[in-house]
């Protein structure tokens, strides 16, 4: 336990003088202090209420693509110093050193989020009024979130711990986030196509009017095709972060599970794998 101690009390040391985790910090701050702002001033200038919900959890998509970059450099820097294999010659454990690893650059993602919601709820209820959604919804998304963050951050450790390349481990994640992030987007598009084409009626060049019946949509999803998409875009976090900033998720507690679930799995391969691997 006192060893676990040092291993954490020096890797927060690490964090507080980490360039990359204080750049996440200050773009989470001012986007979460300009959101509401924005918000503010488009409601003045167009006469319509924006409730504050609106914007409050668009934190979600920014948070993968922020870790994803910390995760690389700051694991990818403890290699390339030789800092890791330090800490192992000296007689921390493996799976020690891991987890150590895994829980800084978790708390690293779950201040990034507070840096955002803290003054983007603060600020947004002073200018725009408080939530108009049941707090109990807003604040299972806000746990979601949470778990969601803890799932990126469990792939990402897993990524760089198992690589010692820096340079490499950064594209892999980095791009690897951005290509689940289209994938989301398109995944969410396909979810979206209607069933139907609605029927309408319309004048042609000659006057006279043509009146067009409702019609199926050929790329409309159904049956087990349908039922995959579905489970792709609950269990993905790139999608479940689609679903968060939107507050379109219909089951918070079945994303959380599928994200609690992807942390197990990541932080679990990552701790049998970082076992048995030559470092140098």
């Amino acid at each position: 336990m006192a060893a676990m101690s040092k291993l954490l009390s020096a890797d927060f040391a690490r964090l507080k003088k980490d360039k990359v985790f204080w750049i996440g910090m200050i773009f989470m701050l001012a986007v979460g202090i300009l959101s509401p702002v924005m918000n503010y001033i488009d409601m003045n200038q167009g006469g319509y209420k924006i409730p504050l919900e609106s914007s409050f959890f668009v934190y979600a998509v920014y948070i993968g693509i922020l870790l994803s970059a910390f995760c690389s450099l700051f694991v990818g820097t403890e290699y390339s110093d030789g800092t890791i294999r330090n800490k192992i010659v000296i007689g921390h454990g493996r799976i020690q050193v891991y987890l150590s690893h895994f829980l800084v650059c978790s708390a690293a993602g779950l201040l990034m989020c507070a840096a955002y919601f803290l003054p983007a709820g603060m600020i947004g209820t002073c200018l725009l009024g408080f939530f108009q959604t049941d707090i109990q919804v807003i604040l299972g998304l806000i746990l979601c979130s949470v778990i969601m963050s803890l799932a990126f951050t469990a792939v990402f450790t897993m990524v760089a711990m198992l690589n010692q390349n820096k340079a490499l481990v950064a594209v892999i994640n980095m791009l690897g986030v951005f290509i689940l992030l289209f994938g989301a987007i398109y995944i969410r598009a396909k979810l979206y196509e209607p069933k139907v084409y609605e029927g309408y009626v319309y004048k042609d060049e000659s006057g006279e009017i043509v009146e067009v019946e409702e019609e199926p949509n050929p790329n409309y999803l159904s049956g087990t095709k349908r039922e995959v998409y579905t489970f792709l875009y609950d269990v993905i976090p790139t999608c479940q972060s689609l679903q968060i900033t939107s507050m379109e998720a219909v089951s918070p507690w079945r994303l959380a599970g599928y994200s609690a679930a992807i942390t197990i799995a990541a932080t679990g391969a990552g701790l049998f794998f970082f076992r048995k691997k030559d470092i140098k």
